[in-house]
Protein backbone atom coordinates (compact mmCIF):
# COMPACT_ATOMS: atom_id res chain seq x y z
CA UNK A 1 0.00 0.00 0.00
CA UNK A 2 1.40 3.49 -1.09
CA UNK A 3 -0.21 6.64 0.67
CA UNK A 4 -0.07 8.29 -2.66
CA UNK A 5 -3.26 6.40 -3.45
CA UNK A 6 -4.89 8.08 -0.41
CA UNK A 7 -6.13 11.58 -0.66
CA UNK A 8 -3.75 13.53 1.64
CA UNK A 9 -5.30 16.36 4.27
CA UNK A 10 -8.61 13.66 4.77
CA UNK A 11 -10.50 12.09 7.77
CA UNK A 12 -11.72 8.80 7.15
CA UNK A 13 -13.42 5.48 7.67
CA UNK A 14 -11.05 2.95 8.09
CA UNK A 15 -12.83 0.11 6.59
CA UNK A 16 -10.86 -0.65 3.05
CA UNK A 17 -7.82 -0.36 5.01
CA UNK A 18 -6.00 -2.58 7.68
CA UNK A 19 -4.20 -0.59 10.32
CA UNK A 20 -0.95 -2.34 10.32
CA UNK A 21 -1.12 -1.74 6.11
CA UNK A 22 -1.55 2.33 7.33
CA UNK A 23 1.80 2.05 10.01
CA UNK A 24 3.88 0.22 7.46
CA UNK A 25 2.97 2.64 4.38
CA UNK A 26 3.39 5.89 7.27
CA UNK A 27 6.50 4.66 7.97
CA UNK A 28 7.60 3.84 4.16
CA UNK A 29 6.47 6.95 3.39
CA UNK A 30 8.30 8.83 6.56
CA UNK A 31 5.54 10.26 8.01
CA UNK A 32 3.84 9.98 11.45
CA UNK A 33 1.86 7.00 12.38
CA UNK A 34 -0.35 8.05 15.53
CA UNK A 35 -2.38 5.47 16.88
CA UNK A 36 -5.01 5.46 19.70
CA UNK A 37 -7.16 2.84 20.36
CA UNK A 38 -10.13 4.57 22.66
CA UNK A 39 -11.86 0.75 23.14
CA UNK A 40 -12.03 1.43 26.90
CA UNK A 41 -13.32 4.82 26.51
CA UNK A 42 -16.67 5.44 27.67
CA UNK A 43 -17.06 9.69 27.83
CA UNK A 44 -15.38 12.28 25.92
CA UNK A 45 -12.91 12.86 28.71
CA UNK A 46 -11.91 8.84 28.49
CA UNK A 47 -11.69 9.14 24.75
CA UNK A 48 -9.29 12.54 25.13
CA UNK A 49 -7.27 10.47 27.86
CA UNK A 50 -6.70 7.88 25.81
CA UNK A 51 -5.68 9.88 22.99
CA UNK A 52 -3.17 12.09 24.58
CA UNK A 53 -1.47 8.91 26.12
CA UNK A 54 -1.58 7.26 22.62
CA UNK A 55 0.12 10.15 20.75
CA UNK A 56 2.17 10.95 24.03
CA UNK A 57 0.79 14.71 24.44
CA UNK A 58 2.48 17.20 26.68
CA UNK A 59 1.27 16.87 30.71
CA UNK A 60 0.05 19.99 30.30
CA UNK A 61 -2.35 18.81 27.94
CA UNK A 62 -5.90 20.06 28.30
CA UNK A 63 -8.20 17.13 28.13
CA UNK A 64 -10.71 19.52 26.00
CA UNK A 65 -11.41 19.64 22.24
CA UNK A 66 -9.48 23.27 21.78
CA UNK A 67 -6.26 21.45 23.26
CA UNK A 68 -6.72 18.30 21.10
CA UNK A 69 -6.36 21.11 18.29
CA UNK A 70 -3.94 23.06 19.69
CA UNK A 71 -1.81 19.65 20.25
CA UNK A 72 -2.72 18.45 16.40
CA UNK A 73 -1.84 21.74 15.03
CA UNK A 74 0.23 24.71 16.35
CA UNK A 75 2.41 22.74 19.30
CA UNK A 76 3.47 20.28 16.13
CA UNK A 77 4.05 23.25 14.32
CA UNK A 78 6.34 25.22 16.00
CA UNK A 79 8.41 22.43 16.60
CA UNK A 80 9.99 22.21 12.73
CA UNK A 81 8.94 20.76 9.68
CA UNK A 82 6.85 17.95 9.52
CA UNK A 83 7.01 14.88 7.24
CA UNK A 84 3.43 13.93 7.13
CA UNK A 85 0.83 12.17 9.35
CA UNK A 86 -1.05 8.97 9.41
CA UNK A 87 -3.53 9.30 12.41
CA UNK A 88 -5.66 6.15 13.61
CA UNK A 89 -8.51 6.43 15.84
CA UNK A 90 -9.84 2.87 16.50
CA UNK A 91 -13.01 1.90 18.12
CA UNK A 92 -14.55 5.20 19.24
CA UNK A 93 -17.33 4.30 21.50
CA UNK A 94 -20.77 4.45 20.77
CA UNK A 95 -22.65 4.82 24.03
CA UNK A 96 -25.31 7.74 25.61
CA UNK A 97 -21.97 9.39 27.45
CA UNK A 98 -19.92 9.52 23.89
CA UNK A 99 -23.35 9.35 21.16
CA UNK A 100 -22.73 10.67 17.81
CA UNK A 101 -22.66 14.59 18.71
CA UNK A 102 -19.54 13.96 20.82
CA UNK A 103 -17.76 11.58 18.28
CA UNK A 104 -18.37 14.40 15.15
CA UNK A 105 -17.23 16.80 17.26
CA UNK A 106 -14.24 14.80 18.21
CA UNK A 107 -13.80 13.95 14.11
CA UNK A 108 -14.25 17.83 13.59
CA UNK A 109 -11.10 18.75 15.34
CA UNK A 110 -9.46 16.44 13.17
CA UNK A 111 -11.24 17.30 9.74
CA UNK A 112 -9.99 21.34 11.46
CA UNK A 113 -6.20 19.90 11.85
CA UNK A 114 -6.32 18.18 8.61
CA UNK A 115 -7.14 21.52 6.96
CA UNK A 116 -4.26 23.35 9.15
CA UNK A 117 -1.93 20.91 7.31
CA UNK A 118 -2.92 21.30 4.36
CA UNK A 119 -2.34 24.99 3.92
CA UNK A 120 1.40 24.12 4.82
CA UNK A 121 1.21 21.64 2.55
CA UNK A 122 1.74 18.57 5.00
CA UNK A 123 -0.66 15.65 4.39
CA UNK A 124 -2.82 14.87 7.54
CA UNK A 125 -4.90 11.35 6.83
CA UNK A 126 -6.81 10.61 9.84
CA UNK A 127 -8.89 7.25 10.28
CA UNK A 128 -10.85 6.27 12.38
CA UNK A 129 -13.42 3.33 13.49
CA UNK A 130 -16.72 2.77 15.82
CA UNK A 131 -16.24 0.04 18.37
CA UNK A 132 -19.34 -2.47 18.38
CA UNK A 133 -20.39 -4.38 21.63
CA UNK A 134 -22.20 -7.81 21.63
CA UNK A 135 -24.82 -7.15 23.42
CA UNK A 136 -26.74 -10.87 23.02
CA UNK A 137 -25.26 -13.80 22.02
CA UNK A 138 -27.19 -14.11 19.22
CA UNK A 139 -25.48 -11.55 17.57
CA UNK A 140 -23.96 -7.75 17.10
CA UNK A 141 -25.95 -4.85 18.20
CA UNK A 142 -24.83 -1.04 18.28
CA UNK A 143 -23.41 -0.32 21.48
CA UNK A 144 -26.19 1.12 23.92
CA UNK A 145 -29.30 -0.36 22.07
CA UNK A 146 -31.50 -1.69 24.28
CA UNK A 147 -33.45 -5.28 23.18
CA UNK A 148 -37.35 -4.56 22.67
CA UNK A 149 -39.36 -4.47 25.23
CA UNK A 150 -42.11 -6.20 24.18
CA UNK A 151 -41.19 -9.78 23.72
CA UNK A 152 -43.92 -10.42 20.85
CA UNK A 153 -41.87 -7.99 18.65
CA UNK A 154 -39.54 -9.06 16.24
CA UNK A 155 -36.25 -8.64 17.23
CA UNK A 156 -34.42 -6.19 15.33
CA UNK A 157 -31.35 -7.11 12.68
CA UNK A 158 -27.86 -6.41 13.66
CA UNK A 159 -26.24 -4.09 11.73
CA UNK A 160 -23.80 -4.84 9.18
CA UNK A 161 -20.03 -5.02 10.48
CA UNK A 162 -17.27 -4.39 8.44
CA UNK A 163 -14.46 -6.39 10.38
CA UNK A 164 -11.39 -6.35 8.76
CA UNK A 165 -10.12 -10.12 7.12
CA UNK A 166 -8.05 -10.75 10.12
CA UNK A 167 -10.64 -9.27 12.82
CA UNK A 168 -10.60 -7.30 15.10
CA UNK A 169 -7.84 -7.17 17.71
CA UNK A 170 -8.42 -4.87 20.38
CA UNK A 171 -4.34 -5.64 21.75
CA UNK A 172 -3.37 -3.97 18.77
CA UNK A 173 -0.75 -1.92 19.63
CA UNK A 174 0.28 -3.77 22.93
CA UNK A 175 3.19 -5.28 21.74
CA UNK A 176 4.41 -2.95 18.53
CA UNK A 177 7.75 -1.39 18.90
CA UNK A 178 7.50 1.95 20.81
CA UNK A 179 6.67 4.83 17.67
CA UNK A 180 8.00 8.04 17.44
CA UNK A 181 5.41 10.70 18.13
CA UNK A 182 5.31 14.35 16.77
CA UNK A 183 4.19 14.82 20.40
CA UNK A 184 7.47 14.10 22.49
CA UNK A 185 8.45 17.19 23.54
CA UNK A 186 11.82 15.79 25.25
CA UNK A 187 12.85 14.64 21.72
CA UNK A 188 12.47 18.26 20.74
CA UNK A 189 14.20 19.84 23.81
CA UNK A 190 16.59 17.25 23.01
CA UNK A 191 17.04 17.94 19.52
CA UNK A 192 16.98 22.02 20.06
Amino acid sequence: MQLQTIRPNVVQSIRAYRVDDLMAAAQAAGHHFLYANTAQAQSKQDVLEAIAQAFLFPAHFGKNLDALYDCMTDLVHKSGPQPGFVVVLEQLPDNPRFDREAREQLLDVFRDAADFWAERRVAFRCFYSFAVSRSQPAGWERAGEMPAAEPASPPKPAPKVNVPKNGVNPNFGMNMPMMSSAFDTAAWLNAA
